[in-house]
């Protein structure tokens, strides 16, 4: 589902649209958007987003995230890969490694994987060794 906004209503022109996969949904496959993906349901596959991917309590992830801002409260089986920021929640478990300029746990949100911080972190060498997926 995509929320479309007009011109002249205080939101800007470039803004661009929310994705949203709802509880009990199920994607098979890759998903790949310009705005913001929020998941609610579950996704088997990479998802990628211009944005930023939410991945809500409740919601599962068997891939990849890759964004600029990831906000994880669910679970994901998967590495995550952040140009700007990750925010792991108290409710989120998170199977896989984690690349991002900064990173925010929640008391109780549980990493299972390497972590690399920083803008060192982003280069491909250093994604390449860990195994992450690179981002076209």
């Amino acid at each position: 589902m995509a929320i479309f906004t007009e011109k002249g209503h205080g939101v800007p022109e470039t803004e661009t649209g929310l994705s949203i996969i709802g509880t009990g949904m199920r994607v098979v496959g890759d998903i790949t958007a310009e705005g913001v993906v929020k998941i609610e349901g579950t996704v088997v596959g990479t998802v990628r987003a211009g944005r930023q991917v939410l991945v809500g309590k409740g919601g599962e992830v068997e891939g990849d995230v890759i964004a600029r801002e990831a906000i994880i409260g669910g679970e994901v089986r998967g590495s995550i890969r952040a140009d700007e920021r990750v925010e792991i929640q108290a409710s989120c478990v998170v199977h896989g490694d984690i690349a991002a300029k900064r990173l925010l746990v929640q008391e109780g949100g549980e990493i299972n994987g390497v972590v690399r911080m920083g803008e060192a972190a982003l280069e491909p060498e250093a994604l390449e060794k860990a195994g992450a997926p690179r981002s076209y």
